[in-house]
């Protein structure tokens, strides 16, 4: 799997850890989007989207976030809950949404991501900067939409095809 672009969001806050986001797309096909750029104290890292560990209410079975001391939806007091610890006996409240199985497609993952970032940086010191727009990668820059090929209709249903849409319920 090749990566074909990254893009990235600079944010506007200076005093912040979190940098930026930013979005990958590989083989021009698959997208992985809010990956977040963050310096830490041993300086700038790639951290993969995640979302946030959640345990049921035992009265409502609502889903709340590990800390949560009331259930959002019926109120109820929650029982304290040993919230799990990582490998460096912090509290884990964050579970991986997309990420890198071995450390080569981290190291590359994060070696690009991170070029992008600088590259970024750099653009946006120079007057005129226009900031990346990474939640939509149909989206092309201006320069890229003047040489892009339109994308070809989509394939309409003959007469004794039954016509399918996703989610729709018509088969």
């Amino acid at each position: 799997m090749t990566i074909t672009d990254v893009r990235v969001r600079l944010l506007e806050t200076k005093d912040d850890r979190l940098k930026a986001f930013c979005s990958i797309t590989f083989d021009n096909e698959f997208v992985v989007k809010d990956v977040k750029i963050i310096q830490g104290a041993k300086g700038i890292f790639v951290a993969m989207p995640s979302r946030k560990l959640a345990d049921k209410c035992p009265q409502c079975s609502t889903k709340n976030h590990l800390r949560a001391r009331f259930c959002s939806q019926c109120g109820k007091r929650l029982p304290v809950r040993q919230i799990p610890m990582d490998e460096e006996n912090r509290p884990k409240l964050h579970a991986d949404i997309a990420h890198p199985i071995s450390l080569r497609c981290r190291e590359e993952l994060q070696q690009r991501i991170l070029a992008a970032y600088e590259a970024e940086v750099e653009s946006s010191r120079k007057p005129g900067y226009k900031p990346a727009n990474i939640y939509d990668p149909d989206e092309l820059d201006a320069d890229e939409r003047s040489e892009a090929a339109p994308p070809p209709p989509p394939p309409s249903p003959g007469k004794d095809q039954p016509r399918r849409e996703f989610g729709s319920g018509i088969l």
